[in-house]
């Protein structure tokens, strides 16, 4: 297993190194004191920022003394922790300024390897705007202002340290997608009534496990089916109908639909079933946008395609106008099956894996970063107001569904249309294909905007 990237935390006496820690780690594993030289012996802890894990060290106070006495061991041990680190956290009492101590910290600094993040700490209101003037210049770039007792800045603290702290997929998380990949598939089966989602249910069983017929309606609870697949472990869920709220009128069906909600909360890939006699209809278009809506991975079937008329018309007609309905999503798979046949199911579920493939697929920041900086070279984000929006850097925060969040000046500005480009080249150049990508802007804090 790799080890985590490791963080160290540096800086004189009493500028809140050990309440940084506290912050970071999430537990308050670290004494802290208005007294300087509380933290003698270097403290480990684990911690996680927007689903980056870390290491944190919080090291004692760096202190001027001689390598036999107390404070010079204790400055021994810093420097230590520092040369082991990835990047080390120098932290500055931005109210108190920097001082004789602080630069000398900083000269040690760099003469080592070490990558450094200037943070100057205590910033919450305009006592610190001082101190972060003085801090530019140890050369260490912009300092980021921080209240470490407020929790104010953590944002702009990741947004520094990311370079230095993710990394190309580890055995780790390699190891959790292989668990991901052997965990059964949660597939829901949802559709207007009567679309025969229950004749599917069963075909793919081969056994009449759900009551079927002609009546519409006659499935009114979300029933869940534990099933193999060519070796694969599926979950199968068949589900109520769902059909405009004007007409559920019956008590009853209008829990039969909210358990069909429900369904779709707890699945992972979802097939709409369409009536291939009956065409793409409003409805379904409402069904599939809630399917995306909840970060469900989605694909569309074409059921009673054994029967349908003018098939190749229809199924273009399908196409356009689920790329037109649901333009945030263009290229959902569009498949095309018979429950009654059987024809068309092995496909439809061998695209169902490979969806949930992508939809719990992880990209490095490294190999993201290296599309990012060629797609804003191709095509520069807009100046309004001659004003430029500057983006930096893109991270995954998450998976299942894969959510991104974009570093940058002016983000709030950045046009729907610009956000859209960056969505679908994901979608399209990084391996995510059609499911559901979540893309949050995030702007530091100007410490001078005041």
């Amino acid at each position: 297993m790799s080890r985590l990237p490791l963080v160290a935390i540096v800086g004189r006496p009493n500028v809140g190194k050990s309440t940084l820690f506290n912050r970071l780690v999430g537990k308050r594993l670290a004494l802290v004191d208005d007294r300087p030289g509380v933290t003698r012996d270097r403290r480990e802890g684990d911690a996680t920022l927007l689903g980056v894990d870390f290491r944190v060290i919080d090291t004692a106070g760096f202190e001027e003394d001689d390598p036999q006495t107390l404070p010079g061991r204790m400055r021994a041990q810093t420097q230590a922790a520092v040369r082991e680190a990835d990047v080390a956290l120098f932290l500055i009492d931005s109210r108190a300024g920097v001082v004789p101590l602080d630069e000398e910290i900083a000269r040690w600094l760099r003469s080592e390897d070490t990558p450094v993040v200037l943070v100057a700490n205590k910033a919450e209101g305009r006592a610190g705007d001082a101190g972060l003037y003085e801090a530019f210049g140890f050369g260490f770039g912009d300092p980021v202002p921080l209240s470490a007792e407020h929790g104010e800045g953590i944002a702009d603290l990741f947004e520094a340290l990311l370079p230095h702290i993710d990394r190309e997929d580890t055995d780790e998380e390699q190891g959790d997608e292989e668990e991901a990949a052997d965990a059964p598939l949660k597939l829901a089966i949802v559709g207007r009534p009567n679309a025969g989602k229950s004749t599917l249910v069963n075909r793919m069983l081969g056994e009449d496990r759900m009551i079927t017929g002609p009546e519409a309606g006659i499935t009114r609870d979300s029933i869940a089916v534990d099933w193999q697949w060519q070796g694969r472990a599926v979950r199968l869920i068949d589900t109520a109908g769902l059909r405009k709220k004007a007409k559920v009128e019956d008590k009853l069906e209008k829990l039969s639909v909210a358990d069909a909600l429900h369904a779709v909360d707890f699945a992972e890939v979802v097939v709409l079933l369409l009536d291939a006699t009956k065409g793409l209809e409003a409805q379904d278009l409402r069904i599939a946008d809630r399917v995306l809506q909840e970060g469900r991975a989605l694909i569309i079937a074409l059921n009673k395609w054994d029967v349908a008329e003018n098939a190749s018309s229809l199924f273009q007609g399908v196409r356009g106008a689920l790329d037109e309905g649901l333009a945030q999503v263009k290229g959902l798979p569009l498949l095309t099956v018979s429950a009654a046949t059987g024809k068309g199911i092995d496909q439809l579920l061998q695209v169902a894996f490979e969806t949930r493939e992508a939809w719990s697929r992880r990209v490095s920041t490294g190999q993201l970063n290296r599309w990012f900086e060629a797609a804003v070279e191709k095509n520069p984000p807009p100046a309004p107001g001659g004003k430029r929006i500057k983006l930096r850097y893109l991270t995954q925060a998450k998976t299942r569904p894969p959510g991104f969040v974009l570093f940058g000046t002016r983000v709030d500005q950045l046009p729907e249309s610009y956000r859209r480009y960056l969505v679908n080249g994901i979608r399209r150049e990084l391996g995510f294909g059609a499911v559901p990508v979540r893309l949050t802007l995030r702007a530091p804090k100007n410490p001078y905007g005041r």
